[in-house]
């Protein structure tokens, strides 16, 4: 099954677009012009250029920002979504309100983008089109409920709503990451603390034992010991965290049956798996809401939602409970009977399913774990603070009686000699 599920994820993987800058000739072969486009290839761009009487003569891939320059934020998106959706209610024409975008920001990546949309929307193509040039920023889920909003003469009311749902996912994102990265700083803080101690101080305590030639306690013995091990190799101290991380990164994206495994017992680590497991719930049942208040046909919206949860147990969950829809079932009962969503959740989705408000239980649900996020992530970073002190504690506190000790026992041989 794993390898079904992989294959299916590769087949549906986006093409992958590449900015390009280029120069061309005016039809009438006088005038030189120069710009940007992003497509799958150059070939792509030639042809487009040439579709608009132009004759190419430089296509190259676009060189990239120093440090990141023309990212765009998730919360710049927001406020640009928000602004779009009140100049389409308003009337604004669709062209015109790109323009006003374009000449209200000064963020180079978001001018960017919003040029590149435009030239889309001129050539021809619908808002959700234009906007699946840039699969970066906006996703399936975004581009299928744009669509139907187009279909539908409700692009306004769904622009709203997809600010609403990505402000909220926004949030609940940052409060799940910061659950994550409160312990991990801090125990990075502690290893390189530790590791300045053992590289630097301690082996000025070891060459002032080394002068009185005096017989050291264990626990010092050691921990010289270890200090010397990781001066003469200190690469493999520096480097060996950094492989185990870039390889545990490599091996999460790429292998399919390690990031099961690793999702799996993700799930059932203390505290922090509990907040993981209702994080994806929260996600789950808020896209669930958003989706079906845009009238996404389920199957649709279920295949979307396999996705969202960024862990392939839950995703293999969530395939199952639309192979259960399918077969003209429910969404919850496959949910319910894969144990991995909380009992309150899939019986909270019965009711909705058995009275035909999916998108109102949903979104309770939705409101209900987001707050359950919230209320972990405090009690997290509650517990962590004390604990990890002590951990700190006894660590540095080792290092520094092994270093006493001798001094100590010098002391008192000294005072029972007077």
């Amino acid at each position: 099954m794993a390898t079904a599920l992989a294959k299916d994820r590769g087949a549906k993987q986006e093409v992958k677009l590449i900015d390009f800058v280029w120069e061309a000739k005016s039809a009438d072969g006088k005038a030189k012009q120069k710009g940007e486009m992003t497509a799958a290839s150059a070939n792509v761009v030639k042809a487009s250029l040439r579709r608009a009487g132009l004759t190419p003569l430089v296509v190259r891939k676009a060189p990239k920002p120093l440090f990141g320059g023309e990212g765009i934020k998730e919360a710049n998106l927001v406020v640009m979504v928000r602004q779009l959706a009140t100049m389409i209610n308003a009337g604004v024409p669709m062209v015109q309100c790109f323009e006003l975008l374009i000449s209200a920001t000064s963020q180079p990546g978001m001018r960017k983008m919003l040029k590149g949309i435009l030239r889309h929307l001129n050539e021809g193509e619908s808002l959700s089109q234009s906007l699946a040039h840039y699969p970066k920023y906006f996703d399936r889920l975004f581009i299928s409920l744009v669509a139907a909003g187009e279909q539908g003469g409700i692009l306004d009311v769904i622009l709203l709503r997809l600010a609403d749902y990505r402000e909220k996912t926004l949030a609940l994102v940052k409060k799940v990451k910061s659950a994550m990265f409160y312990p991990a700083a801090i125990i990075a803080v502690m290893i390189v603390v530790v590791v300045i101690l053992m590289i630097f101080v301690i082996p000025v305590f070891a060459k002032l034992f080394s002068s009185f030639g005096a017989t050291l306690p264990l626990l010092t013995q050691v921990v010289i010991n270890i200090s010397n091990w990781m001066r003469g190799h200190w690469y493999i101290v520096v480097l060996t965290p950094i492989a185990a991380v870039a390889a545990f990164r490599y091996a999460y994206r790429r292998n399919d049956r390690f990031k099961t495994v690793v999702d799996r017992y993700a799930l059932k680590i203390p505290v922090l798996g509990d907040i993981l497991l209702k994080g994806a719930v929260a996600r789950f049942m808020r896209t669930l809401s958003t989706m079906q208040s845009a009238g996404v046909p389920i199957l649709d919206a279920l295949d979307t939602l396999s996705r969202v949860s960024g862990n392939n147990i839950i995703e293999r969950n969530v395939l199952e409970a639309r192979a259960e829809v399918a077969a003209g079932g429910r969404i919850s009962t496959k949910l319910r009977e894969g144990g991995i969503f909380p009992l309150m959740a899939t019986q909270m989705l019965a009711i909705g399913e058995e009275t035909g408000a999916v998108e109102v239980m949903a979104g309770k649900v939705a409101d209900f774990f987001e707050n359950e996020v919230n209320e972990a992530v405090n009690r997290l970073s509650t517990l962590m603070e004390p604990m990890i002190m002590v951990i700190l504690g006894i660590v540095v506190g080792t290092l520094v009686v092994a270093m006493y000790m001798p001094i100590f026992k010098m002391g008192a041989v000294v005072t029972h000699g007077g």
